[in-house]
């Protein structure tokens, strides 16, 4: 609310600090590992996928996975991915697709 010179002064119940020192970003549970998979998906040459281990993850992969589909739409890119019991598989999915089994 904004103080005008009619209204009586009233005490604030919270802090204030400058508008420009207010962090901009967010920095969700998953960055570290989103963004090590997409560093590596950029040297990766196509036709080629990353092998992360399950047991490494922090978060379920179902947790990773969900974090990598927000961040690759956002970017604009586009991935694929894949799991058995062991490993998450991360590729690029090129102008010709993804890979046919």
């Amino acid at each position: 609310m904004r103080r005008t010179m009619q209204s009586q002064s009233v005490p604030m119940h919270f802090k204030t600090m400058a508008q420009a020192d207010v962090p901009q970003g967010r920095n969700g549970k998953h960055k570290l590992i989103v963004s090590r998979i997409l560093a590596d998906l950029d040297q990766m040459e196509d036709g080629a996928a990353l092998k992360v281990p399950l047991g490494g993850l922090a978060a379920s992969k179902e947790k990773v996975r969900s974090a990598l589909n927000r961040a690759t739409r956002k970017a604009g890119r586009k991935v694929a991915t894949a799991a058995d019991g062991t490993f998450l598989y991360i590729w690029n999915v090129t102008l010709y697709g993804t890979r046919t089994d």
